[in-house]
């Protein structure tokens, strides 16, 4: 799948209606994340991602914020396991590294932490909660 994928980054405001269905999919109905906490105050500030398919179907998102934090990523359930995720990833820390950061950091839901260790994240400090699901910390520097 990965090489039918292209990946798009732009404003919110080019990317909303593409990025909030995905999001909405994973952290809303699969997660159970809050409705009224999941699109934020960040959104629009933010450079997003979105992994669209052949079929020009949007199969994942992801958001790197002005501070240097990659976050929001989500990828469909049909399409875990494609490198869909990899593809959003290595997009962000691609705009991190023009943008001319020297860190990036982002706040990794327990299951998901080996999946950004293979990028070089290490985990940092105690897990805790956010909307209901066991995080850590993780950053990487280039």
């Amino acid at each position: 799948m990965a090489e039918r994928l292209r990946i798009e980054l732009g404003g919110w405001e080019s990317m909303r209606d593409r990025a909030v269905p995905v999001r909405y999919t994973v952290f809303v109905e699969e997660q159970k994340v809050p409705v009224e906490i999941e699109l934020d105050e960040f959104d629009p500030s933010s450079l997003h991602a979105i992994a669209v398919a052949a079929d020009e179907s949007v199969l994942g998102t992801g958001r790197l914020l002005p501070d240097g934090h990659i976050g929001r990523m989500a990828v469909l359930r049909q399409a875990r396991g494609a490198g869909v995720g990899t593809a959003l990833l290595l997009a962000l820390l691609q705009a991190a590294r023009v943008r001319g950061e020297r860190e990036v950091i982002l706040s990794s839901q327990r299951h998901a932490i080996p999946f950004y260790e293979r990028f070089g994240f290490v985990a940092e400090g105690e897990e805790y909660d956010d909307a209901g699901i066991p995080h850590r910390a993780m950053r990487l520097i280039f």
